[in-house]
């Protein structure tokens, strides 16, 4: 019996100063009111959590999404505007972090990316 645990035998577990975002993917909705969001991570030994930031044209917040200790590395969740009506360009900031109860959080990796939610279909970043 072969188990894998990794997609890519040759990478193993990261420590958590060494995880990162390999890719953001985004899939808007035809009626510019959501978008699904999806993160692919290196593989981690210690589970990060991952926090999003969406913020309209105008620089003021339009929706948001955190992750406490994500179990896989990746994922895809749906994200619902705020905006009454669509304001491009949208800002997403994802930024990847570690927090303890007893200490301040450490930020790892932060990714900024901007994109029109005018156009149905799929966006794909690459880091």
């Amino acid at each position: 019996m072969d188990i894998r645990f990794f997609d890519d035998p040759l990478e193993g577990p990261r420590a958590r100063e060494d995880v990162r975002i390999r890719q953001i993917g985004l899939f808007r909705y035809p009626e510019e009111r959501r978008f699904m969001f999806g993160i692919e991570l290196t593989p981690f030994v210690e589970r990060p959590s991952i926090e999003v930031l969406v913020t309209n044209g105008a620089g003021e917040p339009a929706g948001s999404l955190h992750v406490i200790e994500t179990l896989t590395t990746g994922f895809s969740l749906v994200i619902h505007l705020r905006d009454r009506t669509t304001r491009n360009p949208y800002g997403l900031t994802a930024v990847l972090y570690y927090a303890w109860p007893d200490r301040d959080r450490q930020e790892v990796e932060r990714r900024t990316i901007t994109f029109d939610m005018d156009e149905a279909g799929e966006l794909l970043f690459k880091f």
